[in-house]
C-alpha cells in the first residue's frame, strides 16, 4: 500500500485510501435544542460544519495496521492534513480535530469547527 501526502496526521502521511473519499458535513446541536410543544424546532448550534472523513481500507497487512492506528495512539487531539475542497493536490490542515470510534473499532475522523460565541 502507498502513503499518500494527500492526508496526514501530525505531519505522517496516511496510506492511500481503497476508494473515492466523500466528506461529510453536519452542524452540532446543544442538548437544549428540540421542538416545543407546538412543534416549532428551536435550535442551539454548538459547532458548524463538523467534517466527517469516512477513510476505508480493505485490506492492510500487520505493519502497515500498526504504523495507521500508532498515528493515533494517545491523542485526543491533533492536526488533520485533507484535500482543499474542489482540488486533488492542494491541501489544507486543520488543527483541533477529535477521534471517534465507529463501531468496527477503528477510527473515524471529525474536523471540529471553532466554538461558536453564545448570544
Amino acid at each position: 500500500m502507498t502513503l499518500t501526502n494527500l492526508f496526514q496526521i501530525d505531519g505522517k502521511s496516511l496510506y492511500a485510501p481503497d476508494c473515492d473519499i466523500e466528506p461529510s458535513y453536519s452542524d452540532l446541536d446543544s442538548s437544549d435544542s428540540g421542538r416545543d410543544e407546538a412543534g416549532y424546532m428551536h435550535r442551539e448550534v454548538v459547532r458548524e460544519k463538523v467534517a466527517t472523513w469516512p477513510i476505508a481500507y480493505s485490506c492492510l497487512t500487520d505493519d502497515e495496521y500498526k504504523y495507521t492506528i500508532g498515528l493515533f495512539a494517545g491523542k485526543a487531539e491533533f492536526q488533520f492534513t485533507h484535500p482543499k475542497a474542489g482540488s486533488s493536490t492542494e491541501t489544507e490542515t486543520t488543527t483541533r480535530i477529535r477521534i471517534f470510534p465507529n463501531s468496527c473499532s477503528a477510527p473515524s475522523i471529525r474536523a471540529r469547527a471553532p466554538r461558536l460565541p453564545r448570544a
